[in-house]
């Protein structure tokens, strides 16, 4: 469990706030706003209003003691450059920020953020690998090489061991998990596991090799 810090209550920071909050974290919320986290008060470990461009809103927020600290500062880039220096300058231990262009994160690095994130192009890249592909549910990217991809099994799996299949050798791919048929998961399955039609597989791959092994799939399902 981690205390974080979220500052921006946009459409981004209510999604954030919220798994934050189901993972078990402590969760403080702040926006100038009242509007943007009245919904969130009753739910938030602890929440306040405030313009954090204010150097003494920020110290009143104890900066230092979080141990994340997320600027989702959607609107106003230069509202989000001077929280993320301010925050970085109070003791801020590991500083997330949003941005929506390069250029954006650049000046965020320079100016004392530990980390930028990119929601709306990190979703965009995500939609487009997870839809221009055929036989594929779901997708992580681990780096412009490799993603894990949640894909139906081969017909000539079915009823076999992830051994007797011989994946790994024979398609250059591991077997990551199962997502069984109500949904539940199963993580780092025993080679032994028998795979089942109705199941699907979570694998570790090359883009390159799952895009030839998805192809495979549509010609065999």
């Amino acid at each position: 469990m981690k205390s974080i810090l979220i500052i921006g209550m946009g459409r981004f920071g209510h999604h954030l706030a919220w798994n934050l909050l189901e993972l078990g974290n402590d969760v403080m919320i702040i926006d100038s706003e009242e509007s943007k986290i009245e919904d969130m008060v009753p739910y938030a470990t602890s929440s306040k209003i405030g313009d954090c461009t204010n150097p003494e809103v920020l110290r009143s927020l104890g900066i230092a003691n979080f141990d994340l600290i997320f600027i989702c500062i959607g609107t106003n880039f230069q509202s989000s450059l001077e929280i993320t220096s301010l925050v970085k300058e109070m003791g801020g231990k590991h500083v997330i920020s949003k941005a929506t262009r390069d250029i954006q994160a650049k000046f965020l690095l320079r100016n004392g953020a530990d980390e930028v994130i990119y929601p709306e192009k990190d979703i965009a890249e995500k939609c487009a690998e997870r839809y221009s592909m055929d036989n594929i549910f779901d997708y992580i990217e681990l780096d412009d090489d490799y993603g894990v991809y949640e894909i139906e099994p081969m017909q000539e799996w079915v009823g076999k061991s992830i051994r007797e299949a011989d994946i790994a050798r024979r398609f250059s791919v591991m077997v990551l998990g199962i997502r069984e048929e109500n949904g539940e998961k199963k993580i780092m399955p025993s080679a032994d596991y028998v795979v089942n039609a109705q199941e699907h597989l979570m694998v570790l791959g090359e883009r390159t090799v799952i895009s030839a092994l998805l192809k495979q799939i549509g010609r065999k399902g």
